[in-house]
C-alpha cells in the first residue's frame, strides 16, 4: 500500500526517535541536504543521529537532569533545524561536534538566565542517581558536589567565550582544533581564549574558596 505524501506546507518539526525507513543509512551531507529542502521525514532521522550528543552536553552543563530538561533538549534541536535551514552551518566539522557546540551554548544561556532569576544552583531537588550514585563516602560525595556546583556557578559569570571554551575542552573533551571550528575561529584564538578561562576561572575560584585557595584542577 503507498503512503501518503506529507503534506508541503507543514513545518519542519522533531519528533520522537523513530527513524522512517532507509534514513539511517543517510550521512551527515544528505540529512542537511533533505533538513534544507524541508523534507519532514528526516526530522526523525536527524534526531536519532543527535540526541545522544544534546541530551549529554545539556546533562553536564547542569550536572543534573533538571525539570526542564526535555525542553532545554527541544530548545536546541530547534537552534540546529533553524541553523541549518539557513544554510548557517559551514560543515567545518561533523554533524555530532557542531551540535555539542549548540547545545553548550543554549544550555550555558538557560543558566545565566537563572542565575539573574536568583534561581540557579541550589534548588531542592535530589541530584540525578546515574552521576551521584553511593560512593561509600558521604561526606566526601557531597563535598565533590559543591565543588563541580561551585566551578559552574563561576563559568556562568565568566565571558561566554571563555566559558565555553573551558567547558567544551575540559569538561566534554574536544580538541582545539575542534573548538576552533565549532566557534569558527583560529586554533590560535580557541588556545587564548581556553588560556585565559581557565586563567579566569582559577581566579574567581581562589577569591571564593575559603582559605584563598582555588579548588582542585
Amino acid at each position: 500500500m503507498s503512503r501518503p505524501a506529507p503534506a508541503a506546507a507543514a513545518p519542519l518539526r522533531l519528533v520522537a526517535p523513530t527513524s522512517p525507513q532507509g534514513s539511517e543509512g543517510l550521512d551527515d551531507e544528505a540529512l542537511i541536504l533533505a533538513v534544507q529542502r524541508g523534507d519532514r521525514q528526516v526530522a526523525s532521522a536527524l534526531y536519532d543521529r543527535l540526541i545522544r550528543v544534546v541530551d549529554h552536553t545539556v546533562y553536564r552543563v547542569f550536572g543534573r537532569r533538571e525539570v526542564d530538561h526535555d525542553d532545554l533538549v527541544q530548545m536546541v534541536f530547534e537552534q540546529i533545524i533553524v541553523t541549518l535551514s539557513r544554510r548557517s552551518y559551514a560543515r567545518a566539522c561533523n554533524l555530532r561536534t557542531w551540535a555539542s557546540s549548540i547545545a553548550s551554548h543554549v544550555a550555558f544561556n538557560a543558566l545565566r538566565s537563572r542565575r539573574r532569576e536568583r534561581k540557579v544552583m541550589d534548588r531542592d531537588a535530589p541530584p540525578d542517581s546515574e552521576t551521584y550514585a553511593s560512593r561509600g563516602d558521604a561526606e566526601r560525595e557531597a563535598a565533590v558536589r559543591s565543588e563541580l556546583q561551585l566551578v559552574r556557578a563561576t563559568l556562568v559569570d565568566m565571558k561566554p567565550q571563555y566559558a565555553e571554551t573551558v567547558f567544551l575542552h575540559d569538561v566534554l573533551g574536544h580538541e582545539l582544533a575542534e573548538i576552533a571550528l565549532m566557534m569558527r575561529v583560529s586554533v590560535a584564538a580557541a588556545q587564548s581564549r581556553l588560556v585565559r578561562g581557565r586563567k579566569d576561572l582559577h581566579k574567581r575560584l581562589a577569591v571564593t574558596v575559603p582559605g584563598g585557595e582555588a579548588a582542585p584542577r
